[in-house]
């Protein structure tokens, strides 16, 4: 029985390891066994380096967030403490946990007879019970400034060690020699901290912020680990490094946007996702798909010719590609209609200085998740929204505050930091 065992997991193995998947026609492992010209070749065993480093990653980010982003948040107004705690009200609290956490019209209605409190103040009341369930801005900034520095130092290496890097400038040197390139320090490094980094939000994903999204990220961490981690193996380093940093370019962009939106900094917030939202699509539609797949697809096929492994990579990478065009499909349509619902107000007679923040401002802020390699939209929509909800419960504070008679200002405007955020917002 043990022999059956073991000759079925030396099969496995051996299936796992085929040479004629992994390598092109003629190549074998022990070729690559050799110490090469420089550090010598990418091998599988590197990879166990990763995990002691994704460790030693996730406990610096958490000296991160206690010494350097959570006085930073401080400093900037975002107060350490939870949200509004809801008035306790055994009624209230028995629809929100048995019935529903977001009664309609008709209900809020018969609550309104039933307690004698104004709709608005019951609405306030609901928005303000769920809050209670959401983890504080101050962890969701300290989170997003881990990102955006992670993100940022690893994009300003990338470059700098590509600029010095034949391929940067011409793509066919991807595939020169191949699979016989050498492995330098600079690019083993550049490798081995964006795979530890993915490694660590693997595992802090489960102690992080539960999103909606969470199955999602899920599902795309692991396809980051395995894009990366296959592309290191088949030695396609040169070209991973590429897709790599285009995908870089854009992320710390996104996680500075989500920092200013946290800090109520509204018009710095409107600039970043402008301008993120305009590298997304120039990086995603237009130098991917002409400059990366362009060499994967026809110079590779060209220069080394296709063999199973091959097939994949580039599937991959199409695949990749579909995504980028939906999400900035989403983008684009979401961006529309906030536009659309702007030039509306503005001819009701509001400040057009509000138009662009109505595409950012909570609660309508729709944020792209984007991960190096992949992304993921998270479209914020009612009260769903984990992200950007509590931001607006100052305003809604007033209303609840002034009992059943309560009523909020007309035109529903409160000032942050420099920029108007109207409350009709919060009523979508």
């Amino acid at each position: 029985m043990a022999t059956a065992a073991a000759g079925a997991l030396g099969l496995l193995w051996g299936w796992l390891w085929s040479e004629r998947f992994w390598l092109p026609q003629n190549v074998s492992w022990a070729d690559l066994e050799g110490a090469g010209d420089g550090d010598g070749y990418p091998r599988a065993r590197h990879i166990l380096s990763v995990f002691p480093l994704a460790a030693g990653v996730f406990s610096v980010r958490l000296l991160f967030e206690r010494f350097i982003a959570k006085p930073c948040a401080l400093h900037v107004g975002i107060e350490d403490s939870g949200p509004y705690q809801a008035q306790p009200n055994a009624i209230l609290e028995k629809v929100f946990v048995s019935i529903t956490k977001y009664p309609d019209e008709q209900r809020l209605e018969g609550l309104s007879k039933q307690l004698d409190w104004d709709v608005r103040k019951i609405q306030c009341w609901f928005r303000h019970r769920r809050n209670q369930d959401k983890p504080p801005t101050l962890t969701k900034f300290c989170e997003s400034m881990w990102r955006f520095t992670f993100y940022l130092c690893i994009f300003c290496y990338g470059i700098r060690f590509l600029w010095s890097s034949p391929w940067f400038w011409d793509t066919r040197q991807c595939w020169h020699s191949y699979p016989y390139q050498p492995l330098s320090s600079g690019l083993y490094y550049y490798y081995v901290m964006e795979l530890a980094f993915y490694w660590s939000l693997m595992f802090s994903q489960f102690i992080d912020i539960k999103r909606k999204d969470f199955l999602i990220m899920f599902v795309h961490h692991l396809a980051t680990i395995g894009l990366i981690t296959f592309s290191y193996i088949n030695n396609m380093v040169r070209v991973g490094t590429l897709v790599m940093c285009l995908h870089d370019a854009s992320d710390f962009l996104l996680e500075a946007a989500k920092l200013a939106n946290y800090a109520k900094y509204q018009r710095l917030c409107d600039t970043l996702f402008v301008i993120f939202s305009a590298v997304f699509v120039v990086t995603r539609l237009g130098i991917y798909p002409f400059w990366i797949l362009h060499t994967t697809l026809f110079e590779s096929w060209e220069m080394i010719g296709p063999y199973p492994s091959w097939w994949l990579f580039n599937g991959l990478l199409l695949i990749l590609q579909v995504l980028h065009v939906i999400w900035s499909y989403l983008i684009a349509r979401i961006a529309f209609k906030a536009l659309i619902r702007g030039k509306v107000r503005m001819r009701d007679g509001l400040d057009p200085d509000s138009v662009l923040s109505t595409l950012f401002s909570p609660p309508s802020f729709s944020l792209c998740l984007v991960g190096a390699g992949q992304f993921h939209l998270l479209h914020v929509s009612k009260d769903d929204r984990s992200d950007v909800e509590s931001s607006s419960e100052e305003e809604d504070m007033a209303a609840y505050t002034k009992g059943p008679q309560g009523s909020c200002p007309s035109n529903g405007a409160s000032c942050v930091n420099g920029h108007m955020g109207g409350s009709h917002w919060a009523e979508e």
